[in-house]
């Protein structure tokens, strides 16, 4: 766990790795309440049985969404920030969903700090690398560059 108590640390810790964060289970159900929320209900997420038979993956995956929806969650399991008046999500720059995730797999996340850009009053616009890896893959699942502002 990465510590943050002010923006000078945050300047410090430029460069350097958080996490990995543990490891987190997909899940059917996860994968069901995801399509529900989204509406996106494609056969190859929600439909154990036919994506058995016929998807190239051999069984159901996550939505590449899903595993960018664990950010939060992950993100907060390798970070923790001091003395901070509020964060926000400012968003995305690249996004790739590099492999697919079955359901049953485990991923984690590790995130990079390349940016901190004040702000004023007290701000930063933040930019995290952040890398999804899946448990016995050869490559990472998922890469992001995640912005944020936060408010000391």
């Amino acid at each position: 766990m990465q510590t943050f108590t002010s923006i000078d640390a945050l300047k410090a810790f430029r460069g350097k790795e958080a996490g990995p964060s543990p490891w987190h289970q997909v899940t059917q159900d996860e994968v069901n309440l995801f399509a529900q929320a989204t509406g996106d209900h494609q056969w190859i997420h929600v439909d154990p049985e036919r994506a058995r038979r016929e998807s190239p993956f051999g069984g159901p995956v996550a939505h590449g969404f899903l595993t960018l929806s664990l950010l939060p969650m992950l993100m907060a399991q390798v970070t923790r920030f001091e003395g901070m008046r509020a964060g926000v999500n400012y968003g995305l720059n690249r996004v790739r969903f590099t492999g697919p995730v079955p359901v049953g797999a485990k991923v984690r996340m590790r995130a990079v700090l390349h940016d901190v850009d004040d702000e004023g009053r007290g701000g930063v616009k933040v930019m995290w690398t952040v890398t999804f890896e899946m448990e016995g893959a050869a490559k990472p699942v998922c890469i992001a560059e995640s912005l944020a502002k936060l408010y000391f």
